[in-house]
């Protein structure tokens, strides 16, 4: 691999511009040094793509219509509703030149248990069926009831169905893909009548990264965030960047999403999987790093936790405020790879192996509503 990463990409990056594709992949290849072979890039007349991290994915190609979405059919025993009487149905949302498709999961008993929604954002290449085999957030939401949104990235806007953190348009508040989950999430909030101070999100790699942009965008719509195998905001604005981080975890300093007024942070779970080839695992340290630091740091108090569970052991480190609030906590888990850990395996980048993702983040998701509940509930009614 040749010594400055960063220029072999940029050499790759104006090769794709030229036509010359082939001769691309061959700098991508070379550079990464993956024991995977990079697919190839696929020749055709307008050459606007590139490269990232084994994924055929746009960048800066001229805007397109919306095209209808095709979604791979989802495995047998994910399809239909949890029960005879929970759903899970397709969607279409349409607000203002703002659209976007998404699946929506709605139990049969709700409203007995601490949160109200959680939005759930698939990695590349996957679809909302496949996520929620993969996670069983279904399955969960039934027993605990809640509703779970699932937005579906369009290959119009990303050809592997990767949500776009790396692209500046992407990164900030009342533009691109956040404004359309927050819209999204207030729609469905709306619709079902939720409580909007009990909503969590989460996703995994490119949608673990997401979810930590729109957060941190819309503080005021999430109690909290879950990140699997992603990475915090501000890791990259183009391709060479993500490229970077995403194979050494080392970033430049971020440009937060956050609104200038917000003060505070969104208490944050980290998963990561301390073998991943894909992401990182520095970059969960940098995303955990994030939250303490815009908490400010005062009284920020740390434990750390060892123990094996499902056959593989973890890491847990659990940082809470002065006046013992959870603020975050990172899981780092042995011999994981680029896997939802403690997932089924009916769903695709899953290891069923190893503490539940899921539930970890449930119950965390759950102390940091009750937090928010309590403070909405303690303010003065003129605040």
């Amino acid at each position: 691999m040749r010594s400055n990463f960063l220029d072999e990409m940029t050499r790759a990056a104006k090769l794709v511009s030229a036509g010359k594709l082939s001769t691309a992949t061959s700098v991508i290849q070379e550079a990464l040094g993956r024991s995977r072979p990079v697919p190839p890039v696929l020749e055709r007349p307008d050459p606007d793509v590139s490269t990232l991290d084994g994924y055929i994915t746009e960048v800066d190609a001229p805007a397109k219509a919306p095209e209808p979405e095709v979604v791979p059919p989802a495995p047998a025993a994910a399809r239909g509703p949890v029960s005879n009487h929970d759903l899970f149905s397709a969607g279409y949302f349409h607000e203002q030149g703002i659209q976007g498709r998404y699946k929506v999961f709605v139990p049969s008993r709700r409203g007995h248990g601490p949160l109200s929604l959680v939005v759930m954002l698939h990695g590349c290449t996957q679809s909302p069926d496949d996520f929620a085999a993969g996670t069983e957030m279904n399955e969960r939401a039934a027993e605990q009831g809640f509703v779970v949104l699932y937005p579906a990235q369009s290959t119009a806007a990303n050809p592997s169905r990767c949500w776009n953190w790396f692209k500046r348009e992407d990164q900030a508040r009342g533009a691109g893909e956040p404004a359309l989950l927050a819209a999204m999430t207030r729609a469905i909030v709306d619709e079902y009548g939720l409580d909007d101070r009990r909503v969590a999100i989460a996703g995994l790699s490119a949608g673990g990264a997401m979810a930590a942009i729109v957060a941190s965008a819309y503080p005021e719509m999430f109690a909290a965030v879950g990140i699997h195998s992603g990475l915090p905001v501000g890791s990259a604005s183009n391709v060479p960047d993500a490229l970077s981080v995403m194979r050494t975890g080392q970033r430049r300093k971020p440009r937060t999403a956050r609104p200038e007024t917000e003060q505070g942070s969104i208490p944050t779970i980290v998963f990561h999987g301390d073998v991943d080839q894909t992401v990182h695992p520095l970059n969960g340290v940098s995303a955990i790093d994030a939250a303490v630091e815009a908490h400010g740091g005062t009284g920020v108090q740390k434990e750390v936790l060892e123990g094996s569970i499902g056959g593989k052991s973890f890491r847990r480190s659990v940082y809470t405020t002065a006046d013992a609030s959870a603020l975050a906590e990172h899981w780092v888990v042995s011999g994981t790879a680029h896997a939802w850990s403690g997932g089924n395996v009916r769903g695709t980048y899953t290891d069923s192996k190893g503490p539940s993702a899921t539930d970890e983040m449930l119950r965390f998701f759950a102390s940091a509503v009750e937090q928010r509940t309590r403070s909405s509930i303690s303010r003065p009614a003129s605040a």
